[in-house]
């Protein structure tokens, strides 16, 4: 079991750590929109809380809101918000100042992805695999 702290509680970072605290391990979600909680809620048969989830209201780089949402025991940390520039030095943070032994974060720009990744950071990037799935189904139907 790890204990997993996500920046970034919208539909993928909600998604995952409703996923990851259903596979049993801690997770800890820290969120700037109080509202996003919402997302965590949904689908729970109680709240996010009351199925052992942990919710931080915070900027993500912000260093007090990192440690109150628990990157100092974090085995694992996810940087899934909106923009690439606060997912990209919020990940290089918990790497770098905080030792996090895994940081994934995701990265819209497919250059900007591949540059990080050579850097060492563990890139996901929702746009190489769009355009993967747009090739590969073009070939597909003869594109």
């Amino acid at each position: 079991m790890s204990f997993i702290v996500i920046a970034g509680a919208g539909r993928v970072g909600s998604a995952v750590a409703r996923s990851m605290l259903a596979a049993g391990h801690e997770v800890s979600v820290l969120d700037e929109d109080p509202l996003s909680h919402e997302r965590l809620d949904a689908g729970q048969p109680t709240t996010w809380e009351d199925v052992g989830g942990r919710f931080t209201i915070g900027q993500a780089i912000e260093a007090e809101a990192l440690i109150e949402a628990g990157i100092e025991q974090a085995d694992v940390f996810i940087a899934s918000t909106h923009g690439d520039n606060t997912n990209l030095t919020v990940a290089q943070i918990a790497q770098k100042m905080f030792n996090v032994p895994s940081v994934l974060v995701r990265v819209s720009d497919p250059a900007r992805a591949e540059w990080y990744a050579a850097q060492g950071l563990r890139t996901i990037c929702p746009t190489r695999y769009a355009i993967e799935m747009f090739e590969d189904a073009l070939s597909e139907v003869g594109g």
